[in-house]
This record gives structure tokens, C-alpha cells and sequence, in this order.
């Protein structure tokens, strides 16, 4: 009978460590899932995301977000055993975001530019004409002016080097958009100074783009 109860706390003891060990493993499992998911929605995500939109889409605390996100720029930034990577997970205006590393910039801009076809579409021509005369402006401010989504538009425009980021609203992590000197010497004009006055060109005479109410 003592050697039986004994064992039955033995028992106890090894039937405790293994369900010590299997939370052990569901906790390093949801951790994993978080990192892919995290790393997913920052592969096609324009806009910087804050810690608190990440947690509220992927019902992650936020705690937990903001630790997986530092573990993710580490792994990117070669922290831990693999190498650094061509991106990087940067935090800018209060949220966070993909980008190519610096030393990379001219390689990618390289790769695009024999991709790129040789004309722009009307919408793409439309949105540059928007941001031209406009800028700085918001991808947001671009949409409501044309009233249609310009996400993809705006990714065009950017890859062809005619438009680039010039700054993030602090409050909201909006980036504003302008023009590049690419733009100027595909127009063959010096400055933006010399670009004709939208007026004659409307047909109900506008003096140019109105701001979407």
C-alpha cells in the first residue's frame, strides 16, 4: 500500500510536468502565430499600424503585440542567429511598417525600372496630377479628391520614382506624398512653377482641385 501511493504520487508529480511542458508548447506556439501574423499584415499594409490597431485586428493583447513587434525588428535587423535582412520593421508616427533597407534602395529602384511599362494609366496619370498640384498631400486626401481607392495607384507611382514620401503626420501616421525631380525631367520643366494653371483647362473653369468636404 506504501509502495502504491508512492507511485501514485510519482504519478502526480510526471503527469504535473507534462502539463507543465504542453502549456509550455502552446505558449511558444501562439507566440510563432502572432509573429506570422503580425509580419503578414505588415507586408501589405501602406500605412504605418499602431500597436493598438495590431492588437484590436488580431484580438492580441497589446502587451503581447508590442513584444512580438521588438522580437521582429531583432530577427530582421540579424539580432539573433540568421542574418540581417534587405528589409527592415521600422516604428514611424506612433506606428510601424515595412521597409527596404537604405543600402537596398537603388537595387530595388533598379529591379522596378525594368519591370515598369513604358505608359502610365489614366488613373495613375489622374492621381499625378492630384499630388503635382496639390502636394503635400495624404494618400486619403488623393482618394476623396478622385473618389475612388488609389492604394495600388499610389504603389505605381512610387515604384516609377515620380512621387516620393515627404513626411508623417504625428497625430494620425498619415504620410504625405509629393513630387520628385524624376517628374520635373519626364515634363521637362525646371520647377514645379512652370506647370500650366488648372483654370483653362477645366471646362467649367475651376480654379483647380477642391478640397473634399
Amino acid at each position: 500500500m506504501k509502495i502504491l501511493l508512492i507511485w501514485a504520487r510519482n504519478g502526480e508529480a510526471r503527469l504535473a510536468m507534462s502539463a507543465k511542458t504542453e502549456t509550455q508548447g502552446d505558449t511558444a506556439t501562439h507566440r510563432r502565430d502572432l509573429l506570422r501574423e503580425i509580419e503578414a499584415v505588415m507586408m501589405v499594409a501602406d500605412e504605418p499600424q499602431s500597436v493598438v490597431t495590431l492588437a484590436s485586428s488580431l484580438d492580441a493583447p497589446v502587451a503581447e503585440v508590442k513584444s512580438a513587434l521588438g522580437e521582429l525588428v531583432a530577427d530582421y535587423n540579424g539580432e539573433h542567429e540568421g542574418p540581417q535582412r534587405g528589409f527592415e520593421l521600422r516604428e514611424v508616427g506612433g506606428g510601424w511598417r515595412m521597409y527596404v533597407r537604405e543600402a537596398y534602395d537603388q537595387v530595388v529602384a533598379n529591379a522596378i525600372s525594368q519591370q515598369q511599362p513604358a505608359k502610365l494609366s489614366p488613373a495613375a496619370l489622374e492621381t499625378l496630377a492630384v499630388i503635382a498640384y496639390k502636394q503635400p498631400v495624404t494618400r486619403g486626401h488623393v482618394s476623396a479628391i478622385r473618389a475612388v481607392n488609389v492604394d495600388s495607384v499610389i504603389r505605381t507611382l512610387l515604384g516609377r520614382g515620380l512621387i516620393q514620401e515627404s513626411h508623417t503626420d504625428p497625430e494620425t501616421g498619415a504620410i504625405f506624398y509629393i513630387t520628385t525631380d524624376v517628374l520635373l525631367q519626364e515634363l521637362g520643366v525646371e520647377s514645379l512653377d512652370a506647370l500650366p494653371p488648372l483654370s483653362p483647362l477645366l471646362d467649367d473653369g475651376a480654379e483647380g482641385f477642391h478640397d473634399a468636404e
